[in-house]
């Protein structure tokens, strides 16, 4: 099987992008089944049903998301019929859900898991990621599941370089999403387990993280907070790993 996983898609240059970008990358490396984190997807927070659609539209199977997914009013009315999980880790009120068992047909099922971390954010509003996971794979042990993907949505490198030791062994990959710069350390762990600390952002990357530099350098002159601006124009990037789990193997396509 080969999955496809494409990182943080910002604002519509990042929707764009990968509108244009997609359909050629799952029929050159025929792709089997895409996820795209929409943590950043519509107006640059969070996500809408319409957002969501159009990427449907042109091959995405399903979403994983993080701290900004109930930005855009209204989304909590409408995650449940949607695609799309939020971290598994928000209190455990929160609308949605923070995994899924994904039909993949003839491929199986694919058990997708949304964790956010807890350093950098409000820890105090989030469960514990390390202990959340086991209890998500103490209740599926005895399901027919194929294959386990974790999106682990944090800021700190150690955070998710723990994490997917931790996991090592007990599910397929643990990527990393959130920080939108796309690191070089995808590799195979020890036990198994596919990794990467972070697959980077989808968009605009003359930019601050899809933000217009400027409004975020006049931020540190000045000391004030900015309303945010994300940038329309520049160099786009395409970020993705891909997953070939008979070889093994997580491969970056940087596009």
């Amino acid at each position: 099987m080969k999955i496809l996983i494409i990182g943080d898609i910002v604002a519509r240059p990042g929707r764009d992008y990968a509108k244009e970008i997609l359909p050629g990358v799952i029929k050159d490396h025929k792709v089997d089944f895409t996820i795209a984190n929409a943590e950043n997807i519509a107006h640059g927070r969070g996500a809408t049903r319409k957002t969501l659609e159009e990427l449907i539209q042109v091959g995405v199977d399903y979403f994983t998301s993080g701290d900004h997914i109930f930005w855009q009013k209204g989304f909590e009315d409408d995650i449940d019929s949607l695609p799309i999980i939020r971290p598994a880790n928000f209190p455990s009120n929160s609308p949605g859900e923070g995994h899924a068992v994904v039909d993949a047909g003839k491929l199986g099922n694919i058990l997708l898991i949304n964790l956010m971390g807890r350093v950098s954010f409000r820890s105090q509003l989030l469960d514990d990621p390390f202990r959340k996971v086991d209890e998500i794979l103490e209740d599926h042990k005895d399901k027919d599941i194929s294959y386990i993907i974790v999106d682990f949505h944090a800021e700190a490198t150690s955070e998710k370089a723990a994490l997917g030791f931790y996991l090592d062994g007990r599910v397929g990959a643990v990527v990393g999403t959130h920080t939108h710069v796309p690191t070089c350390d995808n590799r195979v762990l020890p036990k198994g387990t596919l990794f990467v600390s972070d697959i980077g952002m989808t968009g605009i990357i003359d930019s601050v993280l899809g933000v217009e530099k400027e409004i975020i350098i006049d931020q540190f002159l000045s000391g004030m907070n900015q309303r945010f601006e994300w940038e329309n124009a520049g160099t786009k990037a395409f970020r993705s790993v891909l997953l070939d789990t008979q070889k093994g193997s997580i491969t970056r396509i940087d596009l």
